[in-house]
């Protein structure tokens, strides 16, 4: 597994919608690109003042990304994402 440092963290996006509400089926090109993702995993926090910082977001947390931020990684055939925690928006509950 992969275990990120500092305050990033692994997260994996979600799948689009393919159809809309009214049931129109949309190409892959028509979707938009999502913006909530499930934690995967989370880093320890940066060292501050000799101390780890607390980390806000948790495991299995699902929450809202910066549309264009992090590192995209495929890892054992799946594609995760690495953001700082800073480019998480919020936490869906």
């Amino acid at each position: 597994m992969i275990k990120p440092l500092g305050s990033r963290v692994l997260i994996k996006m979600k799948e689009g919608e393919e159809t809309t509400k009214s049931g129109i089926i949309l190409s892959q090109s028509a979707q938009e690109k999502p913006q909530v993702a499930e934690v995967i995993e989370i880093g320890p926090g940066e060292i501050i003042d000799g101390k780890p910082e607390t980390m806000i977001v948790k495991k299995g947390d699902n929450v809202i990304v910066s549309k264009y931020s992090g590192t995209e990684v495929k890892y054992e055939g799946t594609d995760y994402i690495i953001v700082k925690q800073d480019d998480i928006l919020a936490v869906v509950e």
